[in-house]
């Protein structure tokens, strides 16, 4: 990857078309048609784990049945993205009660890990890899509070498809097979790895994993306390000490999940839903009231003027996320007043509609922040839940626990240093989260479950989506296939400080006009052939009671309904 000095580099990659014409529709971004159907719908990251929440819901099963059943198999089939090493939050729209609900299963730091100890080791950040970085796996947990609430089958039906595919094997798809190549020279010397997740297999090859087999059996039959309170806990435990690690069978069994409100904005007549911090949702939220201002319709899709105010809009809430976005448990987080219209006019003049701002400060609320899996789900009675899971960085910390089948999640490496800071690391805190599922209602009914996984692409992914649809008027398909433009080098909630504005990353698609314009601006453009997130989203019809679902072509993914 290199710097853009000059623009000759652009003419070749920008002025390429997004994917051509879609045959029916005759849309410009469509990488395919949508999936219509009526019955129910799942899209997840790969084809595999959707037929297998296609089944549950054959079953009889419910949204969240059928989302858990994919989960389970997505820790299987993507153990570069995700698995029960990992956190997970959800949203689910309930028919019933017409109402969303929010989860937030993420996983607090070791009692036994203090501030003080990275000072002695002399560090000035948390590792990225190894026993430092992790945190309490807070996914199965997230499991049994969502089944419990709103699952009908039993545990056992639910995780049989992972277990099957566990022991018989499946075929790796192509991205996460790439994935996994690229992770085994970084993590192949860590405690337990080689065992289970080498050698790498290459797309199409049969990969088994009879140990996560074993695991989700016993998850199956023993509940959620044989994992936090039994067999599972003790060896974590005992494998934690052998590593020199902190995460202990209190930390385990002192796990528990929140039940959380979602928060909203409205957004020219749509109402966006987020979860609270310690995720980073409500920045997609802040940014969108920044861009309410401004004529984005009238700027049209891939304009100068519409990606300036996009990546401006994106720095000033970053700055927000660097400074607020924490463990709400551990500080008074100002999210009504972060998300309010009010905050977002005083933030919005500060944008130059003709210079890129190499740096902004954070705002002044009055007091009254990877790889990852996205998958969403829609069942016969009406019922939606948009689920995201993640070890953090690729296959997280690299460690896996003796005979279990999964990697625990690096997640802790998000925790500042910084004395002082809403973020700062201390023992039985949740870090900073990057994982943010998202919603859409209109006249209070659901509108869109989706999601776009990818660190800090998320919430500039869920805007990105929000404004295709809204704004220019794409279709489920087209909003997460259009060309999209990332923004990174903000300050960050880990303690640094964006000083030289950043840069843009601009994915192929884009005319070269805006990017030469972007240039004559002050923005830094660089060529990027990745990073830009996945895309899954159900769109639903509640005049007609029709799905329409969605699964874009950067990933192995797929949308299916009956």
């Amino acid at each position: 990857m290199k710097t853009i000095s000059t623009l000759v580099l652009l003419v070749c990659v920008l002025a390429q078309p997004a994917a051509g014409y879609d045959r029916i529709t005759g849309k410009p971004f469509a990488s395919r048609s949508r999936v219509i159907a009526q019955h129910g719908m799942a899209a997840t990251s790969q084809p595999l784990a959707t037929q297998v929440a296609l089944d549950i819901l054959k079953q009889g099963g419910s949204a969240v049945d059928a989302a858990i059943a994919a989960n389970a198999a997505l820790g299987l089939m993507e153990p570069t993205g995700n698995g029960i090493g990992g956190d997970l939050f959800a949203i689910v729209w309930d028919a019933r009660t017409k109402e969303l609900y929010g989860l937030n299963a993420s996983g607090r730091s070791p009692y036994a890990l203090t501030l003080q100890h990275f000072k002695d080791l002399g560090l000035k950040q948390i590792p990225a890899r190894g026993p430092l970085p992790v945190s309490v796996p807070g996914c199965v947990d997230g499991w049994f509070e969502l089944h419990e609430r709103f699952g009908t089958l039993p545990m056992t039906t639910i995780l049989q498809p992972a277990i099957a595919y566990a022991r018989q094997g499946f075929p790796v798809s192509d991205v996460i097979a790439r994935d996994w190549q690229i992770s085994i020279p970084i993590l192949k010397d860590y405690e337990g790895f080689a065992e289970t997740f080498m050698p790498a297999p290459k797309a199409g090859e049969i990969f088994k994993n009879p140990y996560l087999a074993n695991t989700l059996e016993k998850i199956a039959q023993g509940g959620r306390d044989v994992f936090y309170r039994g067999e599972i806990a003790r060896t974590i435990d005992a494998f934690m000490k052998r590593v020199g690690g902190f995460l202990s069978y209190r930390d385990m069994a002192g796990h528990s999940s929140e039940w959380v409100e979602p928060v909203s904005t409205d957004y020219r007549g749509f109402r966006i839903w987020e979860l609270p911090p310690n995720g980073q949702g409500i920045a997609a939220l802040q940014i969108l009231n920044i861009l309410e201002g401004f004529d984005i319709k009238g700027m049209g899709f891939g304009s100068r003027d519409y990606v300036h105010c996009f990546i401006e809009a994106k720095k000033l809430a970053f700055e927000d996320r660097a400074k607020f976005y924490a463990d709400p448990a551990f500080n008074d987080i100002p999210v009504q007043e972060l998300i309010s219209k009010e905050y977002a006019a005083k933030r919005r003049k500060l944008i130059d509609p003709q210079r890129a701002a190499r740096r902004y400060e954070a705002g002044n609320p009055a007091l009254n922040e990877g790889d990852t899996i996205y998958l969403t789900v829609a069942d016969k009675d009406g019922n939606i839940v948009s689920l995201i899971q993640s070890n953090f960085r690729g296959m997280g910390s690299g460690l896996a626990p003796d005979g279990l089948g999964f990697i625990f999640q690096d997640r802790g490496e998000l925790f500042t240093l910084e004395e002082g800071h809403f973020n700062t690391y201390a023992p039985h805190k949740r870090p900073f989260h990057t994982i943010i599922p998202a919603f859409i209602t209109k006249d209070g009914k659901p509108f869109m479950s989706f999601g776009v996984m990818g660190g800090p692409t998320q919430p500039q992914g869920h805007v990105q989506v929000v404004v295709n649809i809204v704004d220019f008027g794409m279709d489920v398909q087209e909003a997460g296939d259009a060309p999209r433009v990332v923004h990174f080098g903000s300050s960050q909630p880990t303690g640094t400080t964006m000083k030289d504005g950043g840069t843009v990353h601009l994915e192929t698609g884009f005319p070269y006009e805006t990017a030469r314009e972007l240039v004559k601006m002050g923005h830094r453009i660089q060529v990027n052939v990745g990073g830009f997130g996945g895309y899954q989203a159900i769109r639903y019809d509640w005049k007609t009671k029709v799905y329409f679902g969605a699964s874009e072509s950067r990933k192995d993914g797929q949308a299916a309904g009956y």
